[in-house]
């Protein structure tokens, strides 16, 4: 079973370029970036394997989400349950870039973060 405090020492340890502290929040983790906003984890109690992973891109006043809670309104996504929020809630594409496996799944969108945070610092050299 995967818990919130793994995801934290992969956070801190895996992404140490990227992320500047973790906090424990009530029922999910928060992970402070160092360029911009945060990334908050939360891992479902009730249903096993159910989680989402959520960036808060303040300066482009943005936000991504990785998920799998079965929502209705997204049967459609050839992924479905698991989907992925591109910049806003309503634009949901599907979650294929994304592994399945929870720990995995979370590296992979600390991954595309990552990427994502420096293909901008590069837009901003040129």
């Amino acid at each position: 079973m995967v818990f919130l405090d793994n995801l934290a020492r992969i956070a801190e340890i895996e992404f140490s370029d990227i992320v500047d502290a973790t906090e424990m929040m009530e029922t999910k983790l928060r992970i402070m970036l160092t360029d911009d906003g945060f990334v908050d984890v939360w891992l479902s109690k009730k249903l096993a394997g159910r989680f989402g992973f959520h960036w808060e891109h303040k300066v482009a006043g943005l936000s991504y989400r990785y998920d799998n809670f079965p929502d209705t309104k997204w049967s459609n996504v050839s992924t479905f349950p698991y989907h992925f929020h591109n910049g806003s809630q309503d634009k949901v594409v599907d979650s294929s870039r994304f592994a399945k496996d929870i720990m995995e799944g979370f590296r992979d969108f600390m991954n595309w973060v990552r990427a994502k945070l420096s293909e901008e610092r590069n837009k901003g050299k040129s």
